[in-house]
C-alpha cells in the first residue's frame, strides 16, 4: 500500500470522524413524544453520547475527581491502547476539532504570505508546545480534589459545546433573519428563494424552534478564536493548549511505531517540513519528537526521495547528523509538579468565597438527576449536551453564577424555559454521569415515591396581579403540572383604587408539592421580572438547602 493511499485513507478518516461527531450533535435535540401515551418510554433514538465516551481524558479526570469510572468511559480504552502502539493516531485521524483545525491550516498553508522561510520555522518544534502538559497537569491537580476543569479545554466537548450552543442556534438566527428580510423585500423570486433555504436548512441542520443560550457569546468566541489562531501557526491549539493531545503524547513516548530517517537519500528539501502538521521536526539532522507527531503522514508523503518512512520499530542509531528521535516530553519537572500544586490549590481558592457555600446563588438550578454539588462538579464535562435535548431551552451554560469553578455547566433559567415533567433526556445524553438518568417514577413519583425536586417557587407579591394590582389572574395555577397542584387559589373580595370591590383569586404556593420545575415562572404573564419565581431550595440532591416545612413545637 503506498503512502499516497495511506494518506487518502487518513482524509477519509477524518471527514467520517467529523460527519459523524457533528452528525451526534445535531441529533441531541428533542424528537420525541411527551403526549402521556408516550411518557413512559421517552428514548433518544440514537447514542448521541458516544463520541465523548470515548474521551480518554474525561475518563481519567472523572476517574481521579469522583473516585469512579462511568460505565460508558470505559470506551476511552479503544483510544489508549492503540495510542500505546501507534502514537497521536487519534489527533491526526480520528479527532474532530483537530481535523477542523488541520483543514483551516492546510487552507492557510496555500497562501503566498506563508511559504517559504516563515512557515519552516512556523513549522518548527517551539518551546510553547510545552504549556499543554502543563495544562494537563492543573487539571489532574484540581481533579484531585474533586473539581473536574479538564471539560473546559478538551477538544470533544469544547467542540460539542461550541456546535450546540453557539454556531447552530446562531446559524438558526441568521436563517430566520434572512427569511424575513426576503419576504420584506416584496419580490416574489427573493423571497421564495429565502423561504426555500430557511426550508432546506430547517430539515436538516436546525431545531424544531429556536434556542437561544445564556454565555453564548464567551464560547463563540473563544471558539473563533481557537480557529483563527491556525492563521499564525498550525494547528495552534492541537500544538500547545489541547490537554488531550498531552495526555495521548505521554502515552505515545512508548509507541514502537515511528518515523525512521534515512540521511544518504536526504537532499535537505525541508518539504517534509512545509507539510508537517505536529511540529514535531522530521526533517533528517534534527531529533524527532515522537510525542508531538500527529501520525498525519504528511512528511513522508511529500518527501521526494523518501528519505522518510513510518515504520515499526524504526531504527533507533544517534549519530550526531541523523539522530532518529526521541520519546522524552520536553518539559521542567519543577513546572510540571509547580502545575499538579497549582490545580490543587485552584479548588480551595474556587471554594473559599462566600459564593461557593453561605452565598451561593439561589438561582442555580441543576438539572433533573443532578448529583450533589460538589459531586457534580466533580463529573460535569460541560459538553452541553443536556442543554441542547432540553425540549424547553430551559437548561443553559453558567457564567459566574456558580462561581468560577462551575463555569459553563447547566442551570435551568425559567425565564426562557421550564422542566417538562415527563422528560428525563438529560440524563440520558450526560456522558459522565453528572445528571443520572431518571426513570418517570423517579421523575414524577407515585404513590411511595416522592416526586424529584430540583427547587421550590416563590411569589413575589408586590409584582402579582391579584395580590399587588387587584387585576384577575390564573396563569400561575393553570400552567401548575403536579397532581395536585402545589400552586392553590383563594378567593378574595378586594378593592380597587376607586374603591369599588373586585374579585380575584389570590395564589400561594405548597412547598410541600412544589417541584421547582419552572413552568409558572415561565407562563407569568409579568414580563420583565416575573411575579412567580423559582429557586434551588428543597431540591432533592442536597439534604442541607431546604426549607422548614413542620411547624416546631
Amino acid at each position: 500500500m503506498t503512502i499516497r493511499t495511506v494518506r487518502g485513507l487518513r482524509r477519509t478518516s477524518q471527514v467520517a470522524f467529523f460527519l459523524v461527531f457533528f452528525w451526534l450533535v445535531l441529533k441531541t435535540s428533542f424528537e420525541v413524544d411527551f403526549s402521556p401515551v408516550q411518557a413512559s418510554d421517552i428514548r433518544l433514538p440514537y447514542p448521541v453520547s458516544i463520541a465523548l465516551e470515548f474521551d480518554p481524558l474525561a475518563a481519567l479526570m472523572t476517574l481521579l475527581a469522583s473516585g469512579t469510572l462511568y460505565k460508558g468511559l470505559l470506551w476511552s480504552l479503544v483510544i489508549v491502547i492503540p495510542t500505546i502502539f501507534m502514537g497521536r493516531f487519534f489527533c491526526g485521524w480520528i479527532c474532530p476539532l483537530g481535523s477542523l483545525n488541520h483543514w483551516l491550516s492546510a487552507f492557510k498553508s496555500e497562501r503566498r504570505s506563508r511559504r517559504g522561510k516563515k512557515l519552516l520555522d512556523s513549522n518548527r518544534y517551539k518551546p510553547y508546545q510545552r504549556l499543554k502538559y502543563y495544562i494537563l497537569f492543573f487539571c489532574l491537580g484540581a481533579a484531585l480534589l474533586g473539581s473536574l476543569q479538564a471539560g473546559l479545554l478538551d477538544p470533544l466537548p469544547l467542540l460539542a459545546r461550541s456546535i450546540g450552543t453557539a454556531v447552530l442556534p446562531t446559524l438558526h438566527t441568521a436563517v430566520l433573519t434572512l427569511a424575513a428580510v426576503s419576504r420584506d423585500t416584496g419580490i416574489t423570486p427573493i423571497a421564495v428563494v429565502g423561504q426555500g433555504l430557511y426550508d432546506a436548512l430547517a430539515a436538516t441542520l436546525l431545531p424544531f424552534r429556536q434556542a437561544h443560550f445564556h454565555g453564548l457569546i464567551l464560547i463563540g468566541t473563544v471558539f473563533v478564536v481557537v480557529l483563527i489562531m491556525n492563521r499564525a501557526y498550525t494547528r495552534f491549539w492541537c500544538r500547545g493548549i489541547c490537554p488531550l493531545g498531552a495526555l495521548l503524547g505521554v502515552f505515545s513516548r512508548f509507541a514502537i511505531f515511528g518515523l525512521h530517517k534515512d540521511e544518504q537519500a536526504c537532499s535537505g528539501c525541508n518539504k517534509c517540513l512545509l507539510a508537517c502538521q505536529g511540529a514535531d521536526n522530521p526533517e533528517v539532522g534534527t531529533k524527532w519528537r515522537q510525542t508531538e507527531c500527529h501520525m498525519c503522514l504528511n512528511c513522508q508523503a511529500a518527501c521526494p526521495e523518501g528519505a522518510l518512512q513510518f515504520r515499526f520499530f524504526p531504527t533507533k542509531v544517534s549519530t550526531k547528523t541523523n539522530p532518529a528521535g526521541t520519546s522524552k516530553i520536553d518539559i521542567s519537572r519543577r513546572k510540571l509538579i509547580a502545575s499538579v500544586i497549582g490545580g490543587a490549590a485552584a479548588v480551595p481558592l474556587f471554594r473559599s468565597g462566600d459564593a461557593h457555600e453561605v452565598k451561593r446563588s439561589p438561582f442555580v438550578i441543576r438539572p433533573p438527576g443532578s448529583l450533589a454539588e460538589e459531586s457534580f462538579l466533580g463529573r460535569c464535562i460541560r459538553c452541553g449536551q443536556c442543554m441542547r435535548v432540553c425540549p424547553n431551552n430551559a437548561l443553559h451554560p453558567t457564567l459566574l453564577e456558580s462561581g468560577i469553578e462551575g463555569l459553563w455547566t447547566p442551570f435551568l433559567i425559567a425565564k426562557i424555559g421550564y422542566c417538562e415533567p415527563t422528560c428525563t433526556l438529560c440524563g440520558q445524553v450526560c456522558p459522565t454521569g453528572a445528571i443520572e438518568e431518571l426513570t418517570m417514577v423517579q421523575k414524577v413519583g407515585d404513590e411511595e415515591t416522592p416526586p424529584l425536586r430540583i427547587g421550590t417557587a416563590f411569589f413575589d407579591r408586590g409584582r402579582c396581579l391579584p395580590w399587588a394590582m387587584a387585576t384577575p389572574c390564573i396563569v400561575c395555577e393553570e400552567w401548575c403540572p403536579t397532581s395536585p397542584k402545589a400552586i392553590y387559589l383563594k378567593e378574595e373580595v378586594v378593592l380597587d383604587r376607586e374603591g369599588r370591590e373586585v374579585t380575584v383569586q389570590r395564589p400561594h404556593v405548597d412547598p410541600a408539592l412544589c417541584t421547582g420545575c419552572g413552568a409558572c415562572e415561565y407562563a407569568c404573564p409579568v414580563f420583565d421580572r416575573k411575579a412567580v419565581y423559582v429557586t434551588s431550595v428543597g431540591e432533592s440532591r442536597s439534604p442541607q438547602n431546604q426549607i422548614l416545612l413542620e411547624r416546631q413545637v
